[in-house]
């Protein structure tokens, strides 16, 4: 468990059900936490819990320059991005589809590429909450799976310029394996996945394998933030059954 007391830590997407608990896990270990968030309501319920918060859309062009200048970070997480669409790709238009390729692609390739010209200081650490779909597909999400996979390769790019220049910088990928039913997502999800299939929904939990939680993704995090140098540019899936390297 690293020491996170007097760190700065900072995360977008905080507003989400992930985010939220990701926040908390952080104050709760000493560091300085910076909410980056959309939606003012759950912000405000942060701010109540003592926690800086900033109203921000992390796609805007000068989001990091904002961001990075309330608070630089030495551990930026970036967890936010779009709802999925909810069809197979026959029912969708190209809006639809590409909507997480316009935000969480986007907010990737923004913040990634404002750590390495700003730059953050070196042993800072930045790491992207992918998603298992990267790795398995999602036929009734668009372009979701496609822009995890995306924001994978955005990590390992990022890791390898930081090498090249020689700055010092962690860059890593984390995608939790199942989906998380309880959730925002989760509970989309499962909804739209269920009338797929033809399911009741409570069925279609059954049949998920024990899927990891919140809490398990936000100790994973600080799990990840720990390690050394060796396991820069790596991808990793977090489970119910802890954390693997992706090859």
């Amino acid at each position: 468990m690293p020491n996170l007391i007097g760190k700065n830590a900072v995360v977008l997407g905080a507003s989400g059900s992930v985010g939220t608990v990701l926040v908390r896990h952080l104050a709760g270990e000493g560091a300085h936490v910076l909410a980056v968030a959309r939606n003012r309501p759950r912000l405000e319920a942060l701010a109540r819990d003592g926690v800086d918060v900033l109203e921000q859309d992390a796609t805007r062009e000068d989001a990091p320059a904002r961001v990075f200048q309330a608070s630089p970070p030495d551990i930026l997480i970036l967890c936010g991005g779009a709802t999925p669409p909810t069809g197979p790709i026959h029912e969708l238009n190209w809006t639809q589809f590409s909507a997480n390729w316009e935000s969480d692609v986007k907010m990737a390739f923004l913040f990634c590429r404002a750590a390495l010209t700003k730059p953050l200081a070196p042993g800072s650490v930045v790491i992207l909450i992918s998603a298992g779909a990267a790795l398995g597909g999602s036929p009734i999400s668009g372009g979701f799976a496609g822009a995890k996979r995306t924001q994978m390769f955005i990590a390992n790019y990022g890791q390898k310029e930081s090498d090249r220049l020689g700055l010092g910088i962690r860059f890593m990928a984390l995608a939790p394996l199942m989906i998380m039913p309880d959730t925002d997502l989760g509970k989309l999800a499962v909804a739209q996945y269920a009338k797929y299939l033809g399911l009741p929904a409570a069925d279609f939990v059954r049949g998920l394998k024990s899927p990891q939680t919140p809490q398990d993704v936000a100790e994973a995090i600080l799990d990840l933030a720990a390690r050394p140098g060796g396991h820069q540019g790596s991808v990793f899936t977090v489970s119910k059954e802890g954390i693997a390297r992706v090859p």
